[in-house]
């Protein structure tokens, strides 16, 4: 009873494999291989998709093929609230910097006055607008009274309102030196 399972289970196999061997060389064998010649292919990529479009090998979205400059997506070193929070807590150490995901993330700090309690900041970006509901900050509290027994609490302190002026602050003005270049 074993052999004839094992015996099916292997001619199965075996028919399955060749029913996908022949499937693979039914469908390439649709396909035209025309290699072209460097001279036949344009060199700008816009003129390469226009190409590739009229003859069927390409998708256009809207029929249309646009350049690259219509995008608005901005580089950290041009997003003034990005640079402003960098520059307002370069001293802390950093343990998640995400420009794409619009976060930072301090490791844990404390001073050498007060070594059982240390903070954490998190910054979240919700708009590159250099407003004050443009970024949520959330500074955390880590208290121990040995190394095994600690708490950690969310502050709604003054560093947190300090740290969104001095942000605000630096953003409003490094946005209006970009405004003057």
């Amino acid at each position: 009873m074993k052999i004839h399972k094992k015996f099916l289970k292997t001619t199965l196999a075996c028919f399955l494999n060749l029913f996908l061997l022949i499937s693979f060389f039914i469908f390439t064998s649709c396909i035209k291989w025309d290699p072209k010649s460097a001279r036949d292919v344009p060199t700008n990529a816009g003129e390469r998709a226009r190409q590739n479009i009229e003859t069927g090998r390409g998708v256009s979205l809207g029929g249309i093929i646009k350049g690259r400059g219509n995008t608005s997506y901005e580089f950290s070193s041009s997003n003034p609230m990005w640079r402003a929070s960098l520059e307002t807590l370069d001293f802390l150490p950093f343990s998640v910097v995400d420009y794409s995901g619009g976060m930072l993330v301090t490791d844990w700090y404390s001073d050498s006055a007060n070594s059982g309690s240390s903070i954490k900041i998190t910054l979240r970006f919700l708009s590159n607008e250099v407003r004050s509901d443009s970024l949520k900050i959330t500074v955390h509290e880590k208290k121990c009274s040995t190394n095994s027994n600690c708490k950690i609490n969310i502050l709604d302190s003054r560093i947190k309102q300090e740290l969104l002026t001095s942000i605000l602050k630096k953003a409003a003005l490094l946005d209006k030196q970009k405004i003057k270049k």
